[in-house]
């Protein structure tokens, strides 16, 4: 077993605190993403990709859409970027705003 020298104890010192300050960025951005899905703005319905993807904010009212199944709602859907008890969430399909978890389109696919 060799003993370690000064200096290549002090390399891997900074070796570390290098990566420790490069890293620290992306650890801040990721732990804030709940508190960026809170400030998003609801999605409005009269939003013109909402009309085209006949969203509502309530499912039930979807019942007239051929591709609405019962049971379906924004919650369930594998687009919903929230947990299944969260209000509001954001979506993948409108891009910057949060959709109401009872609500639908017809982009609807189930989680897996």
């Amino acid at each position: 077993m060799s003993i370690p020298t000064a200096s290549s104890a002090r390399r891997r010192f900074l070796q570390v605190a290098l990566t420790a300050i490069a890293t620290a960025p992306i650890s801040a951005a990721l732990l804030s993403q709940s508190g960026v899905a809170a400030d998003l703005p609801h999605l409005d319905p009269n939003d013109a990709t909402a009309k085209a993807l006949a969203y509502t904010e309530d499912a039930t009212s979807a019942k007239a859409n051929a591709a609405y199944k019962p049971g379906s709602v924004c919650a369930n859907c594998q687009f919903f970027q929230g947990a299944a008890t969260d209000a509001y969430a954001p979506c993948t399909l409108f891009s910057g705003k949060a959709v109401n978890a009872k609500g639908w389109c017809a982009g609807y696919s189930k989680k897996a």
